[in-house]
């Protein structure tokens, strides 16, 4: 493997990050719904791939949803590198709240919320995936991902739940109760990790890369211009 300054130093680094913006951002989307990018999306995973082409990164990995493959496969064109689908990277599975949005939605995650940062990692309400078994279906995934590209800087596209529960479950101190300190999944923030002595270390958690931030910035300034 080799590093930015073309020397091999057989760390494993992954830069995990969640995919660009949907079409229909204010809605609910789990795995129920596989939604693609909407035009801002699309910009904002063209602008993230210029930035992941400086990191030296030798494959992207993605679910297999059209969000996470239509973010991956810029990355994956930009630096020349295999593009690899894992369909059990697929979001939180959320039942019959899927493509909706409102009070009742946000009264069901915050009950969810409540009972996975108190430790009831098995709660859920009807129809949706609990943290336990979001844990259960990502974790090894993850591992055999890492296990296939032992040494190498892996760029990996996924959800904002799976993120955080990737996270929460991997980086030592951390666990379910710390949902909130950890930070929040906007579309395409990133966290970098590497592998050293048996555990992960977090280098970068849950950062917007800044090429993406100018793009979310000038639609603000033009939606701010639009309705003055």
């Amino acid at each position: 493997m080799k590093g930015l300054d073309g020397m091999s130093d057989g760390i494993t680094r992954v830069w995990l990050a969640r995919h660009a913006e949907t079409a229909t951002p204010h809605l609910l989307h789990g795995a129920e719904s596989d939604v693609p990018l909407g035009e801002h999306g699309r910009r904002q995973a063209e602008a993230a791939a210029e930035w992941f082409a400086r990191l030296g990164l030798e494959v992207v990995v993605s679910s297999a949803m059209r969000r996470a493959i239509e973010t991956a496969e810029p990355i994956a064109r930009r630096c020349r590198i295999p593009h690899e689908i894992e369909p059990l990277w697929h979001e939180r599975r959320v039942g019959a709240f899927s493509q909706r949005c409102g009070a009742e939605v946000e009264e069901a995650w915050q009950r969810t919320l409540h009972a996975w940062q108190s430790g009831d990692l098995d709660f859920a309400v009807d129809g949706m995936e609990s943290f336990a078994s979001i844990q259960q279906r990502v974790l090894p995934v993850w591992e055999r991902v890492v296990a296939r590209h032992r040494g190498k800087r892996i760029a990996v596209i996924v959800h904002g739940v799976v993120s955080k529960v990737l996270l929460l479950s991997l980086l030592p101190g951390y666990s379910a109760a710390d949902w909130l300190r950890i930070g929040k999944a906007h579309n395409l923030a990133v966290s970098e990790l590497v592998l050293a002595e048996g555990q992960w270390q977090a280098l970068r958690l849950l950062e917007v890369p800044e090429p993406v931030r100018q793009v979310d910035a000038s639609r603000e300034a033009l939606t701010s211009r639009s309705t003055a």
